[in-house]
Formats: structure tokens, sequence, C-alpha cells
């Protein structure tokens, strides 16, 4: 009896999912046409998913049907093939193993993650295979090859348009080789009638890991370039910062383990583009603005440096109050994964509250992706966040806040991460903050935020309710069934700006 019922047990999961299981065998070669840039020590991941349209290298989140696994190798010879089957030290993001997949039709791309300048898989100069449709209705071996380079990075053939390059030698004396910022720049219609007139500033932040690039997709939008080059449009020179940085988005500030990007972007970068395209070089003509990652750093860098800039629209900001950190309360909370009755937490939901996601899976994806087997090191949202906050480990990285399998919350990594609570770091300043910020902040939040993102921005509008001496003038506005980003909008930001300009 005890043996039937083990049996009947191994097979429950084929039961319930009324398919087969057959095993996946991968053969991943390097291409002769990409030898001569291929590197012998890299990341190699192998995306699998049940969708096939577009390339699979750019999912990078978790969704149904997607599956990563990953490993680093050194000393792989472009004349060898890797053999991948289960149980060779891949990680992976789910229960899926490449020896147990159920039966069905699935799409299959490899990357040489052999680029460590920049923090994300998808960076110039690493190598990918195309994708390939597979088949699975029996046991088989799919060989991939490595054969095509993902290229440099371009943006918009404009003439309003220019890209710069900017090294900075304060975060190349701090990482002791040269680093590079990059930014993107739309000029006004009348830039070039008079080359003594002086323009304000826009400063704009992008969403997560947002590239400086992203002028291309104003650049393309013909009804917006209709209005940007007419009489119609403000007179600001726009600015768009490259979400880049050591372990995913900088967040453009100081950090123990990023380095000093607050001061090179305050102190040395935006100098130089203020003289560079003849901006007045006053705090009073600088603006910020930005949406989801960007609204939470447009509105921390007013915070951060009141002085420096004259007012910043954030939209769908991240979390502000890490008493809100999502649906998890940082100070008190034990678990990321799991909330205090013991049910796992969503980080992602639908505008009618339906959960999409849960958190401990998209850790998981990002354990997969870092090299170092964590988030750590992952060049995602919460790898970002950690690198940022936390101060650095033991082994160089930055210390993990929670931990990357159980998701226990380590208390005394969270001390450190209270420098970047924005309402503490506002309540504990009020008196010299609050005179410096008045007429300076606007927040926009959907109360259905996709990511949980609105009791934080709740938390901190109530207490900027209560501030006296001065009592905040500060404008944050929430909009019922509205999700994450849903009101955000370039025309609308810059005309916000140009009214500001006319007071």
């Amino acid at each position: 009896m005890k043996k039937l019922l083990y049996l009947l047990l191994l097979c429950l999961p084929v039961a319930l999912t009324g398919q087969s299981i057959h095993s996946l065998e991968l053969d991943i070669k390097v291409d002769d046409s990409v030898k001569e840039q291929f590197q012998d020590k890299g990341r190699l991941l192998i995306f699998i998913s049940k969708n096939g349209r577009g390339e699979l290298r750019y999912r990078t989140w978790p969704r149904q049907g997607n599956y990563l696994f990953a490993k680093n190798i050194e000393n792989w010879s472009a004349n060898k093939s890797i053999k991948v089957a289960e149980g060779q030290g891949f990680m992976k993001t789910s229960q899926l193993a490449l020896d147990a997949i159920p039966a069905g039709t699935y799409y299959v791309q490899a990357l040489w993650d052999q680029d460590r300048s920049e923090s994300r898989p998808n960076a110039p100069g690493n190598l990918y295979s195309e994708v390939v449709k597979i088949d699975l209705h029996n046991s088989q071996n799919l060989e991939l090859s490595i054969s095509k380079i993902i290229p440099e990075r371009r943006i918009a053939n404009h003439p309003n348009v220019k890209q710069v390059t900017f090294k900075s030698d304060t975060l190349s004396k701090w990482w002791g080789k040269d680093m590079y910022l990059k930014v993107s720049v739309l000029l006004p219609n009348s830039y070039f009638d008079d080359e003594n007139k002086q323009y304000p500033f826009r400063y704009n932040i992008a969403g997560y890991g947002g590239r400086y690039t992203r002028v291309g997709r104003l650049v393309s939008n013909k009804k917006f370039m209709a209005w940007w080059l007419s009489d119609e449009s403000p007179e600001i020179v726009n600015i768009f910062l490259d979400g880049e940085g050591p372990f995913g988005d900088s967040y453009q500030l100081d950090s123990e383990n990023n380095g000093p990007y607050g001061y090179a972007l305050t102190e040395e970068l935006i100098p130089y583009l203020e003289q560079e395209f003849r901006g007045t070089g006053s705090a009073k003509d600088r603006f910020l603005d930005g949406c989801s990652t960007g609204g939470w750093v447009s509105l921390a860098l007013q915070i951060f440096y009141p002085d420096h800039f004259n007012g910043t629209w954030s939209y769908s900001p991240d979390a502000i109050d890490f008493e809100n950190y999502q649906l998890v309360n940082v100070y008190k909370d034990e678990n990321l994964y799991y909330n205090e009755w013991g049910n796992i937490r969503p980080v992602a939901r639908d505008i009618t509250g339906d959960p999409r996601l849960t958190m401990k899976d998209f850790i998981h994806y990002e354990n997969v992706l870092g090299y170092s087997n964590t988030y750590a090191t992952s060049g995602g949202q919460f790898s970002a966040h950690n690198a940022l906050y936390s101060p650095k480990g033991e082994d160089g990285l930055p210390a993990h806040m929670f931990d990357p399998m159980s998701g226990a919350i380590d208390p005394a990594i969270v001390e450190h991460w209270k420098k970047y609570d924005l309402k503490l770091i506002v309540k504990e300043n009020w008196k010299e903050l609050g005179p410096k910020l008045q007429g300076k902040i606007y927040i926009w939040m959907g109360d259905m935020d996709n990511f949980f993102l609105n009791p934080a921005t709740r938390a901190f509008d109530e207490f900027l309710k209560t501030t006296k001496n001065p009592t905040s003038d500060a404008t944050v506005e929430f909009t019922a069934m509205q999700g994450h980003c849903t009101q955000f909008n370039h025309r609308k930001v810059l005309e916000q700006m140009g009214a500001r300009l006319e007071k």
C-alpha cells in the first residue's frame, strides 16, 4: 500500500498538468563569425519561453511561461561546445528543470554575458543566439549557435538632438578606472536662432534602467515633435540622464557601493552641460522630472540638493517611505517574501488588485541573473535598491538587506537604509528643508499603482499635511483606479515647467 501511494505521489505533477515529461539537452557552440569578439569568461544565460514573440533575452522579469537558467563559466574555449543539462550547476528560476519539461512547444535563446562594464545582460559586446523553436513531445537534444553580437547604442539622428559622453574625474578616482556619464540632449526650437541666448534646463530621469537613448522615442513621435518645434512649446533644454550604474540603476545619488554619483551629477556633469548648451547656470532655471524610478530619483535629488534645483515633477515614485516599501515595513517585518500571517507577498498587480507576480519569484529571477548568484549583482530593480541603500559587504559587494533565498530581513542592514528613506529625511530635517522645498514638489500617484507604491506616497502626503513653520505647499495628487505612470506625459511636464518659469 505504501509503495502504491509513493508511486501515485511521483505521478501527481504529471497528472495535474495532463502532460508527459521529457528531457531537453542543449549543445551550445560559438559560431565562427563571432570568435574574434568572444571572451572565454562570462555568464551563460538560457531563456526558455512558451511565447516566441521577439527576443527572449529581453525577458529579464519573470512571467508565466518564461524560464531562465544561468551559470558562470571560465575558460570556455570557442572551439568547444558546452552541453547543458540539469545537474550541471545551473541556477534556475522555477521548478522547471531541463530534464523534466512538460511536453509542448517552446522557444529557446542563449546569451553569453561577457561584458562587466554594464550591469545588465543586454549590453553592447555581449553575444547571443537566434531564437529557436522546439516541439518537445519526446526527449531530445537542441543545438544553439552563439552567432550574434549586441551593437553599440546610437541616439536619434536629428539636428536638435545631441549626445554627450562625459568622463567623471570623481567617479574615476573612486573606482580606480575611467568612468563615463552619458546623456542625450533635446534642444528647443529657437536654439540655433541666437547663439547668445541662454536657457533653463530640464533633467529627466527614466523609469528603471532607462537609457539616454530614449530621446529617440520622442523624436519619432510626430505629434510631439510638431509641438516641440512650434512656437507653443516652452524654450527649455532637455537632458535625458542615463540609468546605468555599477549594480543596476545608479539612482543618481552617492552611495557606499556605487560611489559619488550625486556629486558627479551636481558638481561635474550639470555645470559642464549648462556651459556647453548655454544654460543660465542658475538654480531657479533647473528642473527635475521622472516616473517610477525617475519619480523617486527626481524627488530625492530635490530633497538631497534643495538649493540646486527649482522644482520636481515626480510621477509614481518608488517607495518614498520604507515603512511602506511596497507592502513591507522594513523596520518591523521579519521577512520580505511572507507577511505576518504567513502569506506570500505580491510585488505586482493589475488595477483591479489581482496579483500578477510574487516578491519571491521576482527576487529569485534576479538571483539567477546575478553573477554572484544573488540579486546583489543582477542589475535589476532590487539589485539597484540594495546597492544604493545598503553598506558594502565583506565580499566587496553590496550587503544583502534580506536573505536571497529565504527573504529574512537583516535589521542591521535596515539601519543603513534610513539614510535614503525620503519621508524620514524630510521629517527629521523639516526645520532646515521645509523653507527650501516650498513651491518645488509636485507628486502624482495612481491609487491602484501596479507595484503597490501608493501606500508610501500616502504616508508622505500625510506627513506633509502635519508640517508647520512652514506648512508644506507640496502638491500630491492621487487618481482613483489609475495604475503605474499612467498620467506621465513629456508634453504635460514641459508645460508645467513652462508655467513655473512664467511666474
